[in-house]
């Protein structure tokens, strides 16, 4: 075969602005729901933090509820029709628009914990659906010999962009204290006030802009499928495309098989992304600086994983880089249960940090970091590899379709994980034992994907 044939004619222009609709989303996922506006609404909005946390899960509940349902259907649609972009664009208006409303969730606005929600809910929505779509887009975009490369460079490229702009927050945005100073001791650079949680709420514009500027080059250089239908065709051929997936779904027994293990150790991800902030808060005492520093050293690694696991994945295959990071994973999760203030992997006994040390001062928090930076590195890879393995086993005319369907099964579930933690901790009143639900979601995916076969 030919490079020609086997390359599509897209510029790297293109693939570029493609990969950097990751950098232009990741914000909204660091910002909004981890680092600061999470964290706002949940212990400073709501009337309490038991109150904040239940909205805030009923939100997200909401919102996941909607895409669930509403993907496979749009996808199919989007198949029959033709075009991704005009999707995204609609659902960037969403993102845009509920990004943009929490800057009116103050503390002293009326409805400002309704606006919160509803913005939180709209963008998410927003996020998640311009996802579906721009993932959709990757086989026209490289040869199937690239899928891996592409994936992983766009998630890298998410890190970094969630990072960058994490660090912009909060070293010249966000002030805090008495004295109204961000964390470089300086006032924050658009006079915000921290009595005011100006800074927490502008991460919320902060994000609608920073997308509105990195996605248009998507939109300007990235080539779209032709389109096919009209709408109204199209989405009676989407309706009928999908009763027949699910009627004829044995044809499709590999992807289904794919789906329930992405389904399986995906919610044992969701684990893994606190694991480290609450071992290193129940362990080590940490403060919430020290806590965001080391998040900020897992996203330095996960970046340069996802790279080297697009890398990898082209040479390997998709299901090695996906069963290997969980392998990974399982025993890096054991490894971080296993270390405490005086004692590093179960027995091995070791100084404990001095009070008021020197940041990762004592051996058990430099193994901590160590093994929370390993962590991080599979981390990336199997998130990336994950959706070039679906590129390469659903057919290319039911793409979108497809990853609808994996939309679906990262939500339908989701919720199981943190309930399991959750009763166990509370029965085994010990938070290393409360952690375990984590060990046994990743073996059962890991099981599942031996299973899986890698070609279409």
């Amino acid at each position: 075969m030919s490079n020609s044939t086997e390359r599509p004619a897209v510029s790297k222009k293109g693939i570029w602005s493609w990969i950097f609709y990751d950098w232009a989303a990741q914000p909204f996922f660091t910002l909004i729901l981890t680092f600061t506006f999470g964290p706002y609404f949940v212990a400073k909005l709501a009337a309490t933090p038991e109150i904040g946390q239940s909205y805030w899960t009923a939100a997200t509940a909401i919102a996941g509820i909607v895409i669930a349902i509403c993907s496979p259907f749009l996808g199919a649609i989007s198949d029959a029709g033709g075009p991704r972009k005009p999707w995204i664009a609609a659902f960037s208006v969403f993102f845009i628009a509920g990004c943009s409303a929490l800057w009116w969730a103050g503390p002293n606005i009326e409805y400002a914990i309704y606006i919160a929600l509803a913005g939180f809910v709209i963008a998410t929505i927003g996020a998640e659906f311009g996802i579906v779509f721009t993932n959709s887009m990757m086989p026209a975009l490289v040869p199937k010999s690239k899928i891996g490369w592409l994936s992983g460079t766009g998630w890298a490229m998410g890190y970094v962009g969630g990072l960058l702009t994490l660090i912009i927050m909060i070293l010249l945005i966000i002030p805090g204290g008495d004295k109204n100073l961000t964390m470089l001791g300086i006032p924050s650079f658009l006079g915000f006030d921290a009595a005011n949680f100006e800074g927490e709420r502008f991460s919320g514009p902060f994000a609608a802009l920073w997308y509105l500027v990195f996605v248009i080059p998507l939109f300007l250089f990235t080539p779209d499928t032709p389109g096919k239908l009209t709408l109204k065709d199209a989405t009676k051929a989407g309706i009928k495309q999908l009763k027949q997936t699910f009627s004829t779904w044995r044809e499709h027994a590999n992807i289904f098989k794919f789906l329930a293990a992405s389904m399986i150790y995906r919610d044992a991800l969701v684990g893994v992304f606190a694991l480290g902030g609450i071992v290193g808060a129940a362990v080590f005492d940490w403060p919430i600086t020290t806590v965001g520093i080391y998040g900020i050293l897992l996203s330095i690694t996960g970046a340069i994983g996802a790279y080297a696991g697009g890398k990898l994945d082209d040479h390997f295959g998709p299901k090695a880089i996906i069963s290997g990071g969980i392998i990974i994973l399982f025993f890096g999760t054991i490894a971080t249960l296993s270390i405490g203030k005086d004692y590093i992997f179960f027995f091995f006994a070791v100084e404990p940090p001095m009070p008021d040390g020197s940041l990762f001062a004592a051996i058990s928090e430099k193994t901590f970091v160590l093994v929370g930076s390993i962590v991080g590195l599979a981390v990336g890879p199997v998130q990336a590899a994950s959706r070039s393995m679906l590129v390469r086993i659903a057919p290319p005319d039911k793409i979108t379709e497809f990853f609808g369907l994996y939309a679906l099964s990262g939500k339908a579930t989701s919720f199981l994980v943190p309930a399991s933690i959750a009763l166990v901790t509370a029965l085994s009143q010990n938070f290393r034992i409360g952690l375990t639900p984590i060990l046994v979601t990743f073996a059962i995916g890991l099981v599942i994907m031996i299973w899986v076969k890698e070609e279409r």
